[in-house]
């Protein structure tokens, strides 16, 4: 019988560095929320829900309301937000854009993530 220790690392919203944009997801992140054209205040939210081919999605979607524990960063004028549970999974993840002629898009870079499946969207 073999000893098994685990060890459960509680991080506060400080310590926990959910998600980085970079200059080309900054840029595209601006561009689209300004062509919203809303008065309110819209932060993007990303988000980690169960599904998928390799049991995670990622979401990301424009949001105005935020809860109390929720993550916040901002990136050049670019709010960014992420629910408590998404952080966690997240921690230390990038997200960028590319305009290629194989296509554009968003595209994260996830440190936690054990196993991606093709389409880039699903992880474990």
């Amino acid at each position: 019988m073999s000893n098994v220790t685990t060890t459960s690392v509680n991080l506060s919203k400080k310590d926990i560095d959910p998600i980085t944009l970079t200059d080309g997801a900054v840029a595209k992140v601006a561009e689209l929320i300004a062509a919203e054209g809303v008065d309110e205040v819209l932060a993007l939210r990303v988000a980690v829900k169960a599904g998928g081919c390799s049991g995670f999605n990622y979401d990301m979607f424009f949001d105005s309301e935020f809860a109390e524990d929720d993550v916040t960063r901002e990136f050049a004028g670019v709010k960014v937000v992420v629910d408590a549970q998404s952080a966690e999974l997240l921690n230390g993840s990038t997200l960028d854009f590319s305009d290629s002629l194989q296509g554009a898009g968003f595209h994260i870079t996830n440190p936690n993530a054990t196993r991606t499946c093709g389409c880039g969207n699903s992880f474990s």
